[in-house]
């Protein structure tokens, strides 16, 4: 099961970066949202499958599972959706103001 949850974040990771070097600014947000599905995964994958009982005081179990890995990939889904929806508005605020979203006509390169 590891291998192929390995292979499939290295899918994300390779479908992310390659949105990330494309010219449109929204590849390269939904680029990054991709990204952090990747390393939400990641974490996934190296916390591993756990069995036991939850870790509560009082309770005659001998063995716990980790909360700490869903812990962090519940933080890390808040933190991507806000990165998110941040790089949304300020993308659709640049193609308000300057009509484009071509990253070559952004840097402003004409005049070089």
């Amino acid at each position: 099961m590891e291998t192929v949850m390995s292979i499939l974040i290295g899918f994300f990771f390779t479908i992310g970066t390659y949105m990330v070097l494309s010219k449109s600014l929204l590849r390269i947000i939904l680029g990054t949202s991709v990204i952090g599905h990747a390393v939400n995964l990641l974490i996934l994958t190296m916390g591993g499958l756990k069995t036991g009982g939850p870790p509560l005081l009082g309770l005659s179990s001998t063995t716990f599972t980790d909360g700490l890995p869903q812990a962090l990939i519940l933080t890390a889904i808040v933190i991507n959706f806000a990165v998110t929806g941040l790089f949304l508005v300020v993308a659709y605020r640049s193609y308000r103001v300057l009509g484009t979203d071509d990253m070559d006509q952004l840097r402003g390169n004409e005049d070089e």
